[in-house]
């Protein structure tokens, strides 16, 4: 079995230590930390997600398997500047203004930086121009938006209609979500993709990239 897929068996158990330790092998063998990001640590992200979307994972399991990816990320990163590593882009996510609830971004968040971006959380409570002010002076190619309360949600067209006015709508793609969120809520506003769950979400990221 190749050091890759073992590095993928123990994301999927969650197994922090043998994750950390298991990259530290395959460095010391000389693997590029590059190839060990994208076909150990994100290709075994990338499983998660589809397990949790398929309904195969539960939240628990996901946040395990999403701690021991970040143990091995920690071992890669002082080499990922080595190896010039380019990500899939940036994110910038949060909830949106007049909303505290956190946890579903959390997911999505850890998720989205398995999948091997890079992930800017503005946190909860997040006012519309902070996204869009965030998003130019980082070239995000991606806005992930979360909104738990049907009170908020028109604020998630403020941000896409916020795009248009800054001229940059054309470089970012909005991704929308959350309990009372629906594709066809995303498609009235005009956000590019809408997450039903956190594994959806992270597919769709990468789709819109």
């Amino acid at each position: 079995m190749s050091d890759m897929k073992i590095i993928i068996d123990n994301i999927l158990k969650g197994d922090e230590d043998k994750v950390k330790l298991l990259t530290l092998e395959a460095l010391s063998k000389g693997e590029k930390a590059s190839e060990i990001l994208n076909n150990g640590l994100i290709a075994g992200m990338d499983i998660v997600g589809e397990k949790m979307e398929a309904e195969d994972m539960f939240i628990p399991e996901v946040l395990m398997s999403a701690k021991a990816m970040s143990a091995g990320l920690e071992v890669l990163k002082p080499h990922l500047a080595e190896d010039e590593s380019n990500g899939r882009g940036k994110v910038v996510i949060g909830t949106v203004q007049g909303d505290l609830h956190d946890i579903g971004k959390n997911l999505v968040k850890m998720l989205i930086e398995g999948a091997g971006f890079e992930v800017i959380d503005l946190g909860t409570n997040v006012e519309t121009e902070k996204f869009i002010s965030t998003a130019k002076e980082n070239n995000a190619g991606i806005i992930a938006l979360s909104a738990l309360l049907t009170t908020t949600m028109p604020v998630m067209k403020d941000i896409v209609d916020g795009l248009e006015s800054a001229g940059i709508r054309d470089k970012v793609k909005v991704l929308v979500g959350g309990a009372p969120v629906t594709e066809e809520y995303a498609k009235e506003i005009g956000a590019d993709g809408y997450g039903s769950d956190a594994g959806s979400a992270v597919r769709i990221a990468k789709s819109l990239v």
